[in-house]
Order: structure tokens, then C-alpha cells, then sequence
């Protein structure tokens, strides 16, 4: 499928080629509608929505945290706060997300950003073969794997919830 062209979109794909990915440069889909949860870009594509890598901006005592969680986790406020060694953790606003991405809330990707967020990968992720993250609009998606998204994102790996059951079960 081909990618209208968007700032954020070409920002993304940019950012693929340029680390050496660019099978997930070509891969983006732009969607017929907005899939700006994890469940809803889940039905569009038809994955499990825990191979959808949401895109989660926080401030963490005043800087921005990137944490790219599976889709059907929720990210624990005081894990992060605890795995990052900062005081404080809280919800980011719109215009926080957009000044430190570029991109606004639905559409936030893990790459294309002004600047390299701090950022955290969720190893649920790794048990899809395949996952889809956003791509710079509220309508775009990229496959990839979770190790790209570990070294894409210079990110660390680590487990985001609150008590989380075991992976393999």
C-alpha cells in the first residue's frame, strides 16, 4: 500500500531507512480511518492487539519517557518511575507530546522524532513474531520485531505493567 505523503510519515520512513530497516520503510500502511488505540489498529490489520507496540509519551521529572508498551498492557506510572531511577512519572499533554515528537496522540511512532527519546520497550513484545507500531500519523502503521524496536529506539527492554503474568502462559 502506498504512503500519502505526511511530514510525520516521511519522517518515520526516513528514520527506518536510515538505521538499516528499510523492509519496514516500505512496509507502512496508511489506513482507510484513524486507529489511534491498540485495539482498533489490532481489527484493522487483523493481529492479536498485544502485537501492536503503543507509543506512550510520559514526563519524567520534566523530561519526556518514551515507553512502547504491547497493546494490551497498561504501563505502571511507579514501575517506570522505578526502572528509569526519577522521582516522578505522569501522563504527558498533547502539546508536551507533539514539542518532543513532532507527532501528535494516535499517531506517535517510535522513531522520527526531533530529537532520540529515553525509552523503554515492553518485553511482551517479544512474543509476536511480528509487531506493528505507529508511524507518524493517526492513520499509519510499520511492521517490525521487537529486537528492531530495542536497537531502532535504542530503548531498553523491560517489563512496563504493574504485577504481569508470565509471558509464556
Amino acid at each position: 500500500m502506498s504512503t500519502p505523503e505526511h511530514p510525520g510519515v516521511t519522517a518515520v520512513a526516513d528514520a527506518l531507512r536510515a538505521a538499516g530497516l528499510p523492509e519496514a520503510a516500505a512496509g507502512i500502511r496508511f489506513l482507510d480511518g484513524d486507529v489511534r488505540t491498540a485495539a482498533a489498529a489490532a481489527a484493522a490489520i487483523g493481529v492479536p492487539v498485544g502485537a501492536i507496540a503503543n507509543s506512550l509519551v510520559f514526563v519524567a521529572d520534566g523530561a519526556p519517557l518514551l515507553v512502547l508498551t504491547s497493546g494490551d498492557h497498561r504501563a505502571d506510572t511507579a514501575k517506570l518511575a522505578a526502572l528509569t531511577e526519577v522521582t516522578e512519572v505522569g501522563k504527558a499533554t498533547p502539546a508536551f507530546v507533539r514539542e518532543h515528537t513532532g507527532q501528535a496522540i494516535g499517531g506517535v511512532a517510535p522513531v522520527g522524532h526531533p530529537e532520540p527519546l529515553r525509552t523503554l520497550v515492553d518485553s511482551h513484545l517479544a512474543r509476536y513474531p511480528v509487531v506493528w507500531a505507529a508511524a507518524g500519523h493517526p492513520r499509519s502503521l510499520f511492521p517490525t520485531t521487537y529486537a528492531d524496536l530495542v536497537t531502532l529506539t535504542g530503548g531498553t527492554a523491560a517489563r512496563v505493567g504493574a504485577e504481569e503474568e508470565d509471558p509464556s502462559s
